[in-house]
């Protein structure tokens, strides 16, 4: 018998629900972060003591409206994770850190899976995922307050779909 405790399938309709609420999650970042190059990682802790995380690099432009993603495979992951994350039951923690091409330096925010949906993180702890550690030669990266997203509820999407 493991000492690790066993992962519980959340049912097809949760599953469904942050689903659904991942796309309109993944959407408000996008527009948050507006045009440029960015990347997204993720980290959680599962109710396994596990820990899973993931990686997308993309660019985005409004005018014409245009997102390109680097790689697909990467992208799909890292929704996976994060709608397993929003679902809730087989993760214990979760954030979400957006970085920026920028001159002179790059800039990231964050957000923190709270209640089935992405909440602005503390810009100390937004602090201290992004900086490298000691030895590292690694870029620094300046640190600014992730905007609160706009939640639509899943009576609001039941509504908009059906």
């Amino acid at each position: 018998m493991s000492a690790r405790p066993e992962l519980v399938r959340p049912d097809d309709a949760a599953t469904e629900a942050a689903m659904d609420r991942t796309m309109t999650a993944l959407a408000a970042v996008f527009e948050a972060l507006g045009d440029g190059t960015h990347t997204l990682n993720f980290a959680a802790e599962r109710t396994d003591d596990a820990f899973v995380t993931g990686r997308a690099d993309f660019s985005l432009n409004t005018d014409p409206a245009r997102l390109a993603v680097v790689d697909d495979a990467e992208f799909y992951a890292l929704s996976a994770l994060l709608v397993f994350a929003l679902e809730g039951s087989t993760v214990r923690r979760a954030v979400l850190i957006a970085t920026t091409a920028a001159e002179p330096r790059p800039r990231a925010c964050g957000w923190t899976v709270r209640d089935g949906w992405l909440h602005p993180m503390n810009l100390d702890d937004v602090r201290r995922a992004v900086t490298p550690c000691p030895g590292v030669n690694a870029v620094q990266r300046e640190v600014y307050p992730a905007p609160p997203l706009p939640q639509i509820t899943d009576t609001d999407e039941e509504s908009r779909h059906g």
